[in-house]
Parts: C-alpha cells; sequence; structure tokens
C-alpha cells in the first residue's frame, strides 16, 4: 500500500492534534450553566469510523452512539455517485443532542438527504462535524458546525477513507499515485 501513495496531505499528528481540538470544542459546546449535555455521536459509516472513535476518547462527556450506513462512493468511483441511506441503527433519539460525523464533505448530497432525516426525530439539536472539506462551492455552501481540515479539491483516502475499500487504515490522509485509481489510456 505505502507504494501506491503519491503525498501525504495531511499528517498523522496533525490529525491527532485537530481532533484534540475538535473534541475540546465540541465538549464545551455542549457544556451549559447546568453543566454537561448529554449527546448522542452518530458516524457515518464507514468512513466516519475512525474519526468517531479517536474523538469520543477526547470527550468526557455522557454519550451514546448511533450508526448510520450512507452509500456515496460505490465500488472504485472518484466521485459521488449520490447517497443512499443503507441502514440506521439509531434507537429512540427524540430530545436528545446529535453530533453527527463524517469523514469528507465535497458534494453536500450526504448531509442534505441525512440531517432533515436525523431532524425529523425530533432531537433537541443536530451539529455536523466533518474531518475534511473540500475547496468546491457545493462543500463551502453546505453548513457544518465543526470541519477537521480544509483541504484542495482532490481524491484523498486514509484514516477511514477508502478506493475500492482499501486504504483506511493509513494513519496519515494521502492522494494516490494516478496509475493507482486511473484506467491505462487505451
Amino acid at each position: 500500500m505505502e507504494d501506491d501513495i503519491d503525498r501525504v496531505l495531511v499528517g498523522r499528528d496533525q490529525i491527532a492534534t485537530r481532533i484534540q481540538e475538535l473534541a475540546r470544542q465540541i465538549t464545551a459546546d455542549h457544556t451549559g450553566a447546568e453543566g454537561e449535555t448529554e449527546i448522542t455521536l452518530v458516524p457515518i459509516l464507514t468512513g466516519a469510523m475512525v474519526l468517531a472513535a479517536d474523538l469520543m476518547r477526547h470527550m468526557p462527556v455522557r454519550m451514546k452512539i448511533g450508526l448510520m450506513t450512507v452509500s456515496s462512493y460505490p465500488g472504485r468511483s472518484l466521485r459521488t455517485q449520490g447517497s443512499n441511506v443503507l441502514g440506521t441503527q439509531l434507537g429512540d433519539i427524540s430530545g436528545r443532542h446529535i453530533l453527527l460525523l463524517d469523514d469528507i464533505l465535497d458534494s453536500g448530497g450526504t448531509l442534505r438527504r441525512v440531517v432533515p432525516m436525523l431532524q425529523e426525530m425530533g432531537p433537541a439539536s443536530v451539529r455536523v462535524c466533518v474531518l475534511l472539506r473540500k475547496d468546491r462551492p457545493a462543500a463551502r455552501e453546505t453548513p457544518v458546525d465543526y470541519v477537521g481540515f480544509e483541504i484542495p479539491d482532490e481524491f484523498v483516502v486514509g484514516y477511514g477513507l477508502d478506493f475500492g475499500d482499501y486504504y483506511r487504515n493509513l494513519p496519515d490522509i494521502v492522494t494516490l499515485k494516478k496509475a493507482v485509481y486511473a484506467p491505462p489510456p487505451p
């Protein structure tokens, strides 16, 4: 896998530092005059599971975890094919504070589909945290509460993000060599 990497865009130390900063900010935002608020983390699987695991270890608040599976990049797609909700394990979220976690914001389609779905279930609030936001008009126009990193409009993998279900386990966010994802010319 290491031979497939073109360059590291966001290194593991940067990620670790930023995750701790996000955790502090999210914790502070969920702690009011009456004390801490219990929250429910809802990572969008499979991409946000690494983010969720690291983030929650730095959040000293009462929390539950709900799960959503959404497919936007089936197979070896480089561009979103539209968001399809494949499954949820949320339990009763009415009256709860929801923190929706997603790995990357590029077209905004996933969040435009999932946030209203969650809001219809009657939570006290829905906030959104994305690890990466691409430099695209659609991404900049999609409202989110927390952004880990702003990145150029490039295809990236690692730290939960995949290509063909591989590379999620890379500790850095990287670009791949073109030969890995682009078919050879005819």
